[in-house]
């Protein structure tokens, strides 16, 4: 069994509880269908001579939890970039529900229903939980308008507040972001990424510097929101992954080394051999 896990030793995780999330887009969940939620088509990104990404070939239906893993350096980052438009391919094809939105700008790719979290938490600090979710809804909802208050858009406040119930931060709406605790700022990024009212979320290592409580609270969370969404996720931690994926991507040298459900990576020889032999 693979031991890629961090120490335990708190008290059991707050149990997350209440009405749902219900995300505003239709057709999100439900059967896999012939066109996938995201597609690759020869995804290749160099930096000089440097190949991050080679050829890569890869496709996540609708309602999946897919994990990716790999040794440092295998293209994890750089893929998750590409997804997001924050780097453009040198070759290749990216696909969002059939749609090509290869070469987009991060903000029109958000708009096609893809958002993603940071391996550096990525939020605004000075501002209180709610706000910061409020102003992620605000930007699908609403136009900016200076002399229309955003209290006056009761659509965004209930919007906001349902969020940061699914997130469980909603006894913390009133509390600054700075002042929240590590795994409740991880969270709450969660949270403002749910509230652009994505179809396909990307996680990049969702639980980095958690405690054991916070990690399984957060497991529990990504299991939740993944009967309304597509989700792939980047992370370290194995014994994460083995819970929540229902299918794992091995990326190595920017190739994809393997694909298959969590027990047919574990027995992957070529697998074992580069990355799970610890």
């Amino acid at each position: 069994m693979i031991r890629h896990s961090r120490e335990s030793g708190n008290p059991g995780p707050r149990r997350l509880s209440g009405r749902p999330w219900t995300p505003a887009f239709a057709g999100a969940t439900g059967n896999q269908t012939a066109v996938p939620t995201l597609r690759t088509e020869d995804l290749t990104v160099r930096f000089g001579g440097l190949v991050a990404l080679n050829q890569v070939n890869f496709a996540v239906q609708r309602g999946e939890i897919r994990a990716i893993i790999g040794p440092n350096g295998a293209g994890k980052t750089t893929f998750f970039n590409c997804l997001t438009g924050v780097l453009r391919p040198t070759s290749g094809r990216l696909f969002c529900n059939g749609e090509d939105i290869t070469g987009l700008s991060p903000d029109r790719i958000s708009h096609k229903g893809i958002a993603r979290s940071y391996q550096i938490t990525n939020i605004l600090p000075n501002a209180t939980t709610l706000e910061n979710v409020r102003i992620a809804t605000q930007s699908r909802r609403h136009s900016w308008s200076l002399l229309t208050h955003y209290r006056a858009y009761r659509d965004i406040i209930e919007k906001a507040e349902a969020v940061l119930h699914a997130i469980g931060l909603d006894d913390k709406r009133d509390e600054l972001a700075a002042n929240l605790s590590h795994g409740e700022q991880r969270n709450l990024e969660i949270g403002i990424a749910l509230a652009t009212e994505p179809q396909l979320l990307c996680l990049d290592e969702p639980t980095a510097g958690m405690s054991a409580a916070e990690t399984r609270d957060t497991i529990e969370l990504v299991r939740r929101i993944g009967k309304e969404l597509t989700i792939i996720i980047v992370e370290h931690d194995m014994q994460v992954v083995m819970e929540l994926a229902t299918r794992i991507t091995v990326l190595h040298y920017g190739a994809i080394l393997a694909e298959g459900t969590p027990a047919e990576i574990q027995q992957n020889p070529r697998v074992l051999e580069v990355y799970l032999k610890t």
